[in-house]
């Protein structure tokens, strides 16, 4: 089954697929005014089973509208975000590591050059198989 990772914000959302295997197919940060266009598509496009979410900043609302658009058998399970983004600025320089002199400042004095919320979707979804297998 495929998974989509979905990190609910009021300006920008984070949007990730992964497999049960947990390899990743996509991942984006996109505007919060594009996701019901984008979101069923990706469902389709990667026959997503499973939506995975936040279940802080504005989960409640985003929860209410995810259901509107997503087709009605779509299964949507809320996660605990609490320190996503501090791990995902982590997860950040694994994925794409410094290079040249940045490679010298200490990883708790790196910023990464990009919002990292498709990186939260990503974790989200880990959270989840995680919990789904018993590990946490």
């Amino acid at each position: 089954m495929n998974y989509l990772g979905f990190d609910p914000g009021r300006d920008k959302c984070g949007v990730a697929v992964m497999t049960g295997d947990r390899q990743i197919l996509y991942h984006e940060t996109i505007p919060a005014q594009e996701v019901p266009q984008r979101l069923p598509s990706l469902c389709e496009q990667y026959q997503v089973g499973q939506v995975v979410m936040g279940n802080q900043t504005t989960a409640k609302q985003w929860q209410k509208e995810l259901q509107s658009y997503l087709p009605p058998a779509m299964a949507l399970a809320l996660v605990n975000e609490k320190n996503s983004t501090v791990e995902a600025r982590q997860r950040y320089w694994q994925m794409y590591p410094p290079q040249g002199l940045g490679r010298l400042v200490p990883l708790g004095l790196r910023t990464p050059p990009r919002p990292v919320d498709d990186i939260v979707a990503i974790l989200l979804i880990e959270r989840y198989l995680d919990l789904d297998s018993g590990r946490c």
